[in-house]
């Protein structure tokens, strides 16, 4: 369950899609990055535009800046934030983004038996994700409905005392001065 809530917490939304870095699935899949790129070239027709797609530099930025203010400490901030002296440790290339249908295309691409079985578990996470999602839409409609009760109850409530304050006036307007109390001085 811990490797299903880490493959979670690498799981981002960019363009109105739930993705994968490429930088994530290489660690996930023990693999360098560069070797994990190499292989999807290789097999170029295998990935189309909706299973995988290059981050523009603003997208980047915007998730870079995501990583950078969340509170989660995982190894992803390190591979983007942090940027070591040296030759080669600066990022060169933006990273590729893989849908769910992409990540699914990789485990033939890349066949080793570690792969596999992290393909499986990142599947499940993309279906956990799927699924709290849908509970939060349910959630959402609930709450909709209660704020839709709530709204016809205030109006019924306001009907109510409406017409006491209507009875109230209509026996007090009933009532005869002479029947009245009277106060002051006798």
């Amino acid at each position: 369950m811990q490797i299903i809530q880490s493959i979670q917490n690498r799981i981002y939304e960019i363009r109105g899609e739930r993705v994968m870095l490429d930088r994530d699935l290489a660690f996930l899949y023990e693999v360098e990055t560069k070797v994990l790129n190499q292989a999807v070239k290789r097999n170029i027709k295998r990935f189309p535009e909706d299973f995988m797609f290059q981050l523009t530099r603003e997208e980047f930025e915007d998730l870079r800046l995501q990583i950078e203010t969340s509170d989660n400490h995982d190894s992803l901030r390190s591979q983007i934030v942090t940027i070591k002296n040296g030759r080669g440790q600066h990022l060169k290339y933006l990273p590729y983004a893989f849908t769910e249908q992409g990540v699914a295309m990789l485990s033939g691409v890349i066949n080793s038996d570690k792969a596999i079985n992290m393909n499986i578990a990142i599947m499940r996470a993309f279906v956990a994700v799927r699924q709290v999602l849908l509970k939060q839409n349910d959630i959402k409609e609930q709450l909709k409905e209660i704020k839709e009760r709530i709204g016809e109850h205030d109006v019924q409530l306001n009907q109510i005392y409406d017409a006491m304050e209507n009875l109230l006036d209509e026996k007090a307007a009933q009532r005869k001065w002479e029947d009245r109390d009277r106060i002051g001085f006798k």
